[in-house]
């Protein structure tokens, strides 16, 4: 099942209260600072309802962001963006805007790790690189992979957040199942109102989370024409090292 078929009205509605934690995650900062150094437009692949997108239009940076969910972006239209910013429905591996060449793409909060073949990941690096300006820049990042999680098969579905909307509280649970053969794991979210202490509904959906080694994006950086300039393990430029939370990636055509 591809990402376009799994996302939906769920996701897109509790998307920003589910992810009010992520401000101390610092890739907004990360990214801006990427715009600002690139002198260009900028394209976010994967922009779902703008979290970092909207930060660096509103800086004035001519951007275009896509998505392949009309959920998604619909929440972000909501937020009036700026004129500067162009919305666009597509999906991250089958792309094209014509002439049109970026400064800078980039694909923030893991969005390729829903990118699970090969082919598809090839796929959206050689639409990246068509889309980039002489001497632009790719930046994208991943979790590192924990693998004393990874050996378990499975999680059990556990409340990992909670957060208000009106009078109800939203309890987030997710349970996890991974597929060795295909580095896949199946996220289930589950959301649950409750107001008073009662519970009134659940919704729930399910999606796929491709998990990536270090030496493995370099290989298929490698393979899509692209030299990595930097690796980092966090949002902070600190480098990378086994521990390390994340993967960050920023790459040049070779």
């Amino acid at each position: 099942m591809s990402i376009a078929q799994e996302y939906g009205a769920v996701a897109a509605r509790y998307y920003d209260p589910a992810h009010g934690d992520l401000r101390g995650r610092h890739d907004v900062a990360f990214y801006g600072r990427l715009a600002r150094e690139a002198g260009g437009a900028v394209l976010e692949v994967g922009c779902g309802t703008g979290r970092v997108l909207l930060p660096i239009a509103r800086d004035g940076v001519a951007c275009v962001g896509l998505d392949a969910h009309d959920a998604m972006l619909d929440v972000l239209r909501a937020k009036e963006p700026p004129a500067n910013l162009r919305l666009v429905r597509a999906p991250m591996q089958g792309f094209d805007l014509g002439g049109e060449r970026f400064a800078l793409v980039y694909s923030a909060f893991r969005a390729f790790q829903h990118l699970y073949t090969v082919d598809d990941q090839l796929a959206c690096l050689a639409a990246v690189r068509r889309h980039l300006a002489p001497g632009g820049r790719f930046a994208f990042d991943v979790f590192n992979p924990d693998l004393t999680r990874l050996a378990a098969h499975s999680e059990d579905i556990t409340e990992d957040a909670s957060f208000a909307d009106g009078d109800d509280t939203i309890g987030r649970w997710i349970g996890i199942e991974r597929d060795y053969a295909t580095q896949v794991q199946q996220v289930t979210v589950r959301y649950l109102r409750t107001r008073a202490g009662r519970p009134l509904d659940t919704e729930e959906e399910t999606f796929g989370m491709r998990w990536f080694f270090r030496f493995e994006l370099e290989h298929l950086l490698a393979r899509a024409g692209f030299a990595v300039e930097a690796l980092y393990g966090d949002f902070d430029r600190r480098p990378f090292e086994g521990d390390s939370p994340e993967i960050v990636l920023v790459a040049r055509a070779a």
